[in-house]
């Protein structure tokens, strides 16, 4: 708990203010005063309502959907908080959009994500404090210090409560087997890779299961949900080759397009993500635990300021 709130300001952008209120109640203090609205043509105006001179700013906000307007948010608020001589910006956001696109995977495509990483440093930012990046070595795309907090302790620590003999942790595509084989050494249990090949972008063919999934309970495991459907595919796959119970989790939940209605007529019982974006009701399944974050980043700004290791997070 921090207790010296006169050093330090959070502030949260439009994107996630629930998970930002409960990080700040979670460190014994409030959100500062911060006025973001639009002009008449549609360009993002801040202001911030109270001095940060000298002080350590920590700004939370996800660029999730609306993914630029969010973003551009981040950058002018960074870019005010600068400008009004704070002493350090941390830009905390709990999911990182524009990761997807991290290498060029065909002629004459962008690298968004340094892009963004370019772009935060431009606007002031010192540092950036994010959860399950898409891909590990976006960190060095930045010339700034990058805290990538992990997500699967908390998803694992939910599994374990329901953990038995038949239970397998399945990863639904090659990308996510490094994530799929740490939730399975946690949780101590084999683990299943979906092989796919996907056509194009959201579009997915399963090809083949690699481990034997039949008479089992699978739990698909990945870092974020967008269409549904390698999830959903996967799931049917897993059904096929002769999975009694279908359960899948995530870092994040963008749920965009047609996810939610394939996930609602899916064959997974249980869908369990974090809150590192905000879901309205409307996203909201009935099969859907929401556990929150707050926790964590919570102790990692601590840690961030006051020059503690992130590692005793996860002790």
């Amino acid at each position: 708990m921090i207790t010296h709130g006169n050093e330090i300001k959070l502030f949260a952008g439009s994107s996630n203010r629930p998970l930002a209120e409960a990080i700040a109640a979670r460190l014994n203090t409030t959100l500062g005063a911060i006025e973001v609205g639009k002009f008449s043509d549609g360009e993002t105006s801040v202001h911030i309502a109270e001095t940060v001179r000298g002080r350590d700013l920590f700004i939370i906000q996800s660029t999730s959907t609306p993914v630029n307007d969010n973003l551009m948010e981040l950058l002018i608020m960074i870019d005010a908080a600068k400008r009004a001589s704070a002493g350090r910006v941390t830009a905390v956001m709990p999911y990182f959009g524009y990761a997807r696109q991290d290498r060029k995977a065909r002629s004459r495509d962008p690298i968004t994500a340094k892009l963004v990483a370019d772009l935060l440093t431009s606007a002031g930012a010192d540092r950036v404090l994010t959860m399950d990046l898409h891909a590990a070595q976006i960190q060095g795309f930045f010339n700034i210090p990058v805290d990538n907090l992990l997500g699967g302790p908390t998803l694992y620590n939910y599994f374990a409560e329901h953990m038995d003999d038949n239970f397998i942790v399945v990863s639904p595509d090659v990308g996510s087997v490094n994530r799929a084989r740490k939730v399975a050494e946690r949780l101590g249990c084999p683990m299943a890779i979906i092989d796919k090949r996907r056509p194009k972008a959201n579009v997915m063919e399963v090809m083949n299961i690699i481990g034997n999934v039949e008479g089992k309970k699978c739990l698909l495991v990945d870092d974020m949900i967008d269409t549904g459907g390698t999830i959903v595919q996967g799931a049917q796959a897993l059904v096929d080759a002769g999975a009694t119970n279908i359960y899948a989790c995530c870092t994040h939940a963008v749920l965009s397009g047609p996810a939610i209605e394939r996930i609602e007529k899916s064959p997974i019982e249980e869908l369990v993500v974090l809150d590192t974006i905000y879901l309205p009701p409307e996203k909201r399944l009935s099969k859907m635990k929401i556990i929150t974050t707050a926790d964590i980043f919570a102790a990692a700004i601590e840690n961030v300021y006051l020059d503690k290791p992130m590692s005793k997070i996860y002790d």
